[in-house]
C-alpha cells in the first residue's frame, strides 16, 4: 500500500513539476508520511527528483551549448554548493532537522508564490557589470549558496536557482530554465553520491516515487492541454501552504 501511496505521489509530483513547478511538495510530505525519517525522507526525495531534472537539462542542451562559456564554472561551482549541502544535512541531527522541515517549506513556499514578482524585479534592476568582482566572483558566491541549500533541502531548489539567474541579469527563460536544470542535476547528482555512501536512500520507496515521477512527467505533456498552469500553480501554493501549516502543527504544537 506504501508503495503504491508513494507511486502515485510521484506521478501527481511529476506532473506538477513539468507544468508548474512544486512537485517536492507532495512527493516530500508523503515519504515522511510512510513512516520513513525525514533526513533520509530528504535524501530519497533527492534521488526521486534526479532523473527529471537530467532529463529536462538535456532537453535545454541546444540552448546551453550556445553558452559553453558559463558552463565549466556553473558546473564546477554547482557540484561544491550541492556536496556542502549535502555533507550539512548528514551532520544535521534528526530533531534538529525535524525542527527546521516547517521553516524550509515556508520559505520554499513563499519563493514558490512570490518567485516570478521577485525574479521580474530583479531583471529589470539587473545592470551591466563592471568588475571581475560583480561579473565572476559575486556570482558564484551566490550559486555556492543557491547549491548548498539544493544539497541540504531539495524542495524549492529550481525556484531559488531562477532568483540567482535573474539576480545574474540573465533575460532568456529558456537559457534560465536550463541553467536550472543543470544546476539542480549537478547539485542532485553529488549529493545522491553521498548519500548512497553514507547509505541514506531508502530505495524500495524512493524508486517507486522516481518511477512515478517519470510517469507523471510523460502524463503531464496530456494534462497540461486540460488544465490551465495559472490554475495548477494555485493549487500548489495551495496545498503547500496547508502542508507547511500541518509540520508547523505538528512539530510545535
Amino acid at each position: 500500500m506504501d508503495i503504491l501511496l508513494l507511486f502515485f505521489a510521484g506521478v501527481f509530483g511529476g506532473v506538477l513539476n513539468s507544468i508548474a513547478g512544486g512537485g517536492s511538495f507532495i512527493t516530500f510530505p508523503a515519504l515522511m508520511a510512510v513512516g520513513v525519517p525525514p533526513v533520509i525522507a530528504n535524501a530519497t526525495n533527492t534521488f526521486a527528483s534526479c532523473a527529471g531534472y537530467l532529463s529536462g537539462a538535456w532537453g535545454f542542451r541546444h540552448e546551453l551549448s550556445r553558452h559553453r562559456d558559463v558552463l565549466p564554472r556553473t558546473i564546477i561551482v554547482s557540484l561544491m554548493g550541492g556536496m556542502l549541502g549535502a555533507v550539512l544535512l548528514l551532520t544535521t541531527e534528526e530533531n534538529d532537522f525535524l525542527t527546521a522541515i516547517p521553516w524550509l517549506l515556508l520559505f520554499a513556499t513563499l519563493l514558490f508564490i512570490f518567485g516570478p514578482n521577485i525574479n521580474r524585479r530583479l531583471a529589470q534592476g539587473s545592470h551591466a557589470k563592471t568588475s571581475i568582482f560583480t561579473r565572476q566572483i559575486l556570482p558564484a558566491a551566490f550559486l555556492l549558496l543557491v547549491s548548498a541549500y539544493g544539497g541540504f533541502f531539495n524542495a524549492g531548489l529550481g525556484i531559488v536557482a531562477l532568483g540567482y539567474l535573474s539576480l545574474c541579469g540573465y533575460h532568456d527563460i529558456h537559457l534560465m530554465n536550463g541553467l536550472k536544470l543543470l544546476i539542480s542535476s549537478c547539485v542532485s547528482l553529488v549529493a545522491v553520491a553521498i548519500f548512497i555512501w553514507h547509505d541514506s536512500i531508502d530505495w524500495l520507496n524512493g524508486m517507486s516515487v522516481l518511477v512515478g515521477s517519470l510517469a507523471g512527467g510523460y502524463v503531464s505533456a496530456m494534462a497540461s492541454k486540460y488544465f490551465a498552469r495559472l490554475w495548477i500553480q494555485r493549487f500548489v501554493a495551495l496545498s503547500s501552504l496547508l502542508i507547511t501549516g500541518y509540520f508547523f502543527i505538528e512539530v510545535y504544537a
